[in-house]
């Protein structure tokens, strides 16, 4: 095993312009995951919530739902409250949002291995696990940020409701374990192409 991974020109690349550039592609790869989503499930946002929730803020509940991440809706109605968990996946029949994030972080995983020539499972772990730290930071930020509340009072009865991905599952399944096992497993994938 080389203490470096090298680009396909040849020359070693540092430890830390390594995971920098892994984590960069973490990020990448989140972005294209929910891009996709968007361009798959864009319309159904729309027509299932209507304008009551942001376009983009519905597309990101179906993407974490991907993740296997629950969303979950609670309201409040004066001193009564309770909790559901959507199946937005499920009600809408979009069944192929479940293979986005994996392919996605499996061909990122697969390029890191290719761009760095890696030929090996230990390079390929070092090229591809750094992916979670860039995905992990967006999911984690996208799971506070996709929350919609709304808030309204009648005859002095106040009414909340709040929808919005469950972040520690968030934060552990989808920003970590997703990357980690999908993206070293394409790097993996990669190193053995690479090697032949």
């Amino acid at each position: 095993m080389s203490p470096k991974p090298t680009p396909s020109d040849g020359e070693p690349i540092s430890r830390g312009s390594s995971v920098a550039a892994s984590a960069g592609l973490g990020v990448f790869a989140a972005a294209i995951g929910y891009l996709l989503t968007y361009l798959l499930v864009g319309s159904d946002v729309r027509e299932m919530f209507g304008e009551d929730v942001a376009q983009w803020k519905g597309v990101a509940w179906y993407f974490y739902e991907a993740h296997m991440v629950d969303v979950e809706a609670s309201g409040q109605v004066g001193s009564f409250s309770g909790t559901r968990v959507l199946d937005l996946i499920a009600e809408s029949g979009a069944d192929p949002l479940y293979a986005i994030p994996p392919l996605v972080l499996v061909a990122v995983g697969a390029f890191l291995a290719v761009r760095w020539s890696v030929t090996d499972l230990g390079e390929a772990v070092i090229a591809g696990a750094p992916v979670t730290i860039g995905y992990a930071a967006v999911i984690s930020l996208g799971a506070i940020v996709a929350e919609s509340t709304t808030e309204a009072s009648a005859f002095g009865i106040e009414t909340t409701s709040s929808i919005a991905p469950v972040l520690v599952p968030a934060i552990v399944l989808g920003g970590v374990m997703y990357p980690l096992v999908f993206a070293t497993a394409g790097a993996a994938i990669g190193a053995v192409v690479n090697a032949q």
